[in-house]
Order: C-alpha cells, then structure tokens, then sequence
C-alpha cells in the first residue's frame, strides 16, 4: 500500500526519504510542496530530481479530500461537504470576521460524545480521521481561495472530539504550526474538548501548540452529566480540578464554552454557581446561546437572560464572550454540522 506523505511527521518523512537512498533535506522541500503550495501530484515537485520523484511516484501518494458541496451564507460564512475515500463524509467552515478568516476544521467522521444540544454526535460515529484527512481541509479550502484571502486561525471545533483523536491531531498541530507547514502560531490555533482530563494533561506537558477550549455548559455535575454523557465518567470537580493544575504558560488562560439553553442552564444561579467553581483558574468564558435545530429537542434563551448571564460573570471579574454562531442559515453554525456516516 502506498504511505501516504500529509499522514508522515517531518521526522517520519525524513526517514522515508532515507531510505530511499537520497538527503533528508529532500523531506523539507516535499513538505513545502505539500502544505505552502497546495502540490497534488510529484510532477509539481520541479525542485526534486526526476529519479526521486518516479521513486516517490512508486511508493507513495499525495492524498485529497473530494470537495462535494460548497454552501454560502448571507453572512460570509462557507460549509464545506467533503468526501472521505471510505465513503463517510465530514464538514468544515470557513467563517469570516472583523479581518480574520477562521477554518473550524473536524477531527472525526461523527462522534461518540453523545452531547444532547449537539446535532453531530446524533448521527453516530464512524472512526478516527488520519492526520492528512485533518490537514487536507485546510489545503483544500486554501486552494479555492482568493487572492487576498487567508486562513488566520483554526479551530479544532468541527464534527468529533479532538482528543479523542488524540495521535492524528497532534500529529496535525505540529505541521499546522510549523514554518514547513502552514505557518500558524499557536496563539491561531484553538483545540476544543469535551474535557477528557488525561489528554488534556498531555497536550499541556507536550507543548502541542495550540491554545485550549473546554466545553463546561453547567455549574453543576448534575446539569453538565445530562447535558454531556462524558461528565459521568470526569466529574466536574475532577474537571476544574485538573484546570487548576495544568502549568499554562505565562498570561494564557483557557477558554470555558458555555452553550446558553433556555430552562436548562442560563438562569442568574446558574451563572453565580460558575463564578464560585472558575476561582483560581486563569480563564475566560465564551458563551453560545443555542443554535436550534431540528433533532435537538433544547431551546435558545431569550437575549436579556443571554445578556443577564454575561453581566454576573464580568461583575465577578471574568472576561465573558458572547459568541453569536455564524453560518446558522446553512446549519454551519456551532453544534449543527452533521456530514453523513456510512450506512446511516
């Protein structure tokens, strides 16, 4: 079977070229072909001698993703539709704002988390993306871009749970922040999670270069284990607990997702309770009023309680965000990406 080149570390990529007989230098090259210039085919690669590149040709390949649809919104924002060479499919968006060109980008075909305000883990989930899967989005959407355009940011927001996933999407942080890759810093890149407390752990201490996001959505163990099955298994306490302790570097701070649902978790106690749990974590909060969707049986508060909830938060001192969703006229918008899952 051919290696596929967008799923290979530089070090990997290095080794792979060693082996083929020629410098290692060569993998610098291939990977600034495969990530600064889009290259779909060796043929490209007008740097790299005739003889590595019908060597490459014989054992490896560069993958793609099969772009199926593209929606637009009145907003600026656009939902990509692409398909996985098993049939599953995936969406990506690319969300204009004030200057930035943001690409929430998925990490899994579905997903196993189960949420009960998110429309992707209804579907089901099929499997893991490799890292070229995650990477091809980006690569993708770049070549369909305009002149003056640019991806600012990424955020690991899409359809699965990042660290779920979590070889693959580190494997993808680094190229995404590596000068060989896209050039992003780390400050441009957000991971979001359910908040698996071990990878999270691990993400700190290996300095994946990406900031964090967590998705809380309740003051309570009780809220957030119906709201999010995962919270069965890493109580809230636990949760915070493990926030409190992860050695973030100097003026970062994490950020707390909270999806306002009307009746479940958007009342003045509800936003009280979160400023006695957050003490002593550097933080700051996003909140998302729910985008309503068919399937999703949860309402969107009505924007005083919306802007209720945010006042008792900045009183208590906590910089709080609220995030209106882009793209919700073409369901693009935070939790409304579904894709298709084979043989569903």
């Amino acid at each position: 079977m051919l290696v596929n080149l967008k799923d290979l570390s530089l070090e990997e990529l290095e080794a792979l070229i060693a082996g083929l007989g020629k410098e290692r230098y060569r993998a610098r090259q291939i990977m600034k072909w495969l990530y600064g210039r889009g290259a779909s085919s060796f043929e490209e690669m007008t740097d790299l001698a005739k003889e590595l590149r019908a060597e490459l040709v014989r054992t490896a390949r560069i993958s793609s993703l099969e772009s199926l649809t593209i929606e637009r919104s009145g907003d600026g924002t656009r939902k990509y539709l692409f398909g996985l060479e098993d049939g599953n499919q995936v969406e990506t968006v690319l969300i204009p704002d004030e200057g930035r060109l943001t690409l929430c980008i998925s990490t899994q075909a579905g997903c196993a988390m189960g949420c009960r305000f998110c429309l992707t883990g209804a579907g089901g989930f099929a499997r893991d993306l490799t890292s070229g899967e995650i990477l091809d989005q980006i690569v993708v959407v770049t070549r369909g871009l305009g002149p003056d355009e640019r991806i600012s940011n990424c955020v690991l927001m899409g359809m699965g749970e990042p660290l779920a996933n979590y070889d693959s999407v580190t494997k993808a942080l680094g190229i995404m922040a590596s000068d060989l890759g896209f050039g992003l810093s780390r400050r441009r890149i957000t991971l979001s999670t359910v908040g698996l407390i071990p990878q999270m752990k691990r993400l700190v201490a290996e300095r994946v270069p990406c900031r964090l996001a967590i998705s809380l959505n309740a003051s309570t163990q009780k809220v957030r284990s119906y709201l999010m099955p995962i919270g069965s298994r890493y109580p809230l306490s636990a949760l915070l607990a493990a926030c409190r302790a992860l050695p973030l570097p100097p003026r970062e701070r994490i950020t707390f997702e909270y999806v306002l649902i009307q009746g479940v978790n958007d009342s003045e106690g509800d936003a009280r309770g979160l400023t006695q749990i957050l003490r002593g974590i550097r933080c700051k909060m996003n909140l998302i009023p729910l985008n309503e969707c068919p399937g999703i049986a949860f309402r969107r508060p009505q924007e005083k309680a919306v802007l209720r909830f945010q006042k008792v938060l900045m009183e208590a001192g906590y910089t709080t965000i609220i995030r209106e969703s882009r793209g919700g006229a073409i369901s693009a918008a935070c939790g409304q990406l579904q894709g298709r899952i084979r043989g569903s």
